[in-house]
């Protein structure tokens, strides 16, 4: 066997040395993959965060809307004159709380949509509701918004939404209703009487009843058509509910 020289032990420390000079750029090549993969991940996730954000941020209603026309069978049109397409049907229940989170969100984009004169507005307001104490709640406030004149309709219609009870709790009451009126501006002596004698109590419930008999209510209220076709939560969504409405423009 050969001795060990001084030049082996030298030859031996130099590739150890290599190796671990070798071994320390390949964890920083290793750390620089990772960092770098995290932050793409961060920027995508942000990215969704943003268009998620983006997406359902809502609008600012404009003070001119669109006018406002009653209708025999109890939808209500918001449209400008001449504006016959595409058509936004909104299904609604006052008592609703899914409806109520629709009007918050996606409500200003509806308003400026017909005020711009992209598209014509029809609202059903129906009582969707079997149960109580939900289903008097509701029949009280829908019929009591048929006795708003067309010029206060939108509004007294935004003020049952922001006034919606629990849903275990016994809520519109006919007083509060006839004051919520004149809180929007309404000042004909009719309205009062008209709401505190429940005179369309009859009418909310055969419309809802028809309404709910024909089938386009397929997973309970809201329900928003645009056309012939559901929009889902694209309706909680105003930019992606207001490019809908734009392109079905076209």
């Amino acid at each position: 066997m050969g001795r060990k020289t001084a030049g082996d032990a030298t030859a031996r420390e130099r590739i150890k040395a290599q190796r671990e000079a070798q071994l320390k750029q390949e964890q920083r090549k290793r750390l620089t993959t990772i960092v770098a993969a995290s932050v793409a991940a961060i920027a995508a996730v942000g990215a969704g965060m943003w268009y998620a954000a983006s997406s359902s941020q809502s609008e600012t209603a404009t003070a001119a809307t669109a006018p406002v026309t009653l209708q025999q069978d109890g939808s209500v049109v918001m449209a400008k004159a001449g504006v016959e397409a595409p058509v936004l049907h909104i299904y609604e229940d006052f008592q609703c709380p899914a409806c109520q989170a629709l009007e918050k969100t996606s409500g200003a984009t509806v308003k400026n949509l017909a005020a711009e004169g992209k598209v014509k507005v029809v609202y059903h307001p129906i009582t969707i509701f079997g149960a109580e104490p939900t289903r008097s709640n509701s029949l009280r406030a829908g019929a009591a918004s048929r006795c708003a004149p067309g010029s206060q309709w939108l509004a007294y219609h935004d003020k049952l939404f922001e006034e919606q009870p629990s849903e275990t709790v016994q809520g519109f009451a006919l007083p509060d209703l006839a004051s919520w009126g004149k809180d929007v501006g309404i000042t004909d002596p009719a309205f009062e009487k008209c709401v505190t004698s429940q005179q369309h109590l009859r009418t909310q419930q055969d419309y809802s009843k028809k309404v709910l008999d024909s089938g386009v209510i397929k997973r309970g209220t809201p329900t928003v058509l645009l056309g012939d076709t559901e929009l889902g939560d694209v309706a909680f969504k105003p930019a992606e509910l207001r490019q809908a409405v734009l392109d079905a423009a076209k």
